[in-house]
């Protein structure tokens, strides 16, 4: 089945049977934001601040993204927030992007990814 066009105006047309995230990750950086702001770390209005300008550099270097990256840009702004809260070192969160990459291009095409 091909998806359906999209109108005129940019927007994608509702599929209410659609699941509301396209990646399981997608689901569990949502759900880790939410339990890191209720456990205090931030306020919502510093997520929100934050969120709104990792999207808006976004949108400044592609004006034609189309909202398929936007739990990439959430992902972003959580890695920023977290940085900035010092709840997490970059340099650790680097380190452990670049074991999941390895990981991820080591592994055979359909096997599950797992760090050694």
């Amino acid at each position: 089945m091909s998806p359906p066009d999209r109108p005129a105006d940019g927007a994608f047309p509702e599929d209410p049977d659609a699941p509301p995230f396209a990646e399981p990750w997608e689901a569990q950086a949502f759900a880790l934001t939410l339990q890191l702001y209720e456990a205090g770390h931030f306020t919502w209005r510093e997520w929100a601040d934050t969120l709104a300008a990792v999207l808006k550099e976004a949108d400044a270097q592609n004006p034609s993204d189309d909202g398929r990256d936007y739990y990439r840009h959430w992902l972003t702004a959580l890695e920023r927030l977290s940085a900035a809260k010092q709840m997490a070192d970059p340099g650790d969160v680097a380190a452990r992007k670049q074991a999941w990459k390895t990981a991820y291009e080591s592994t055979p095409h359909g096997g599950p990814v797992s760090l050694k």
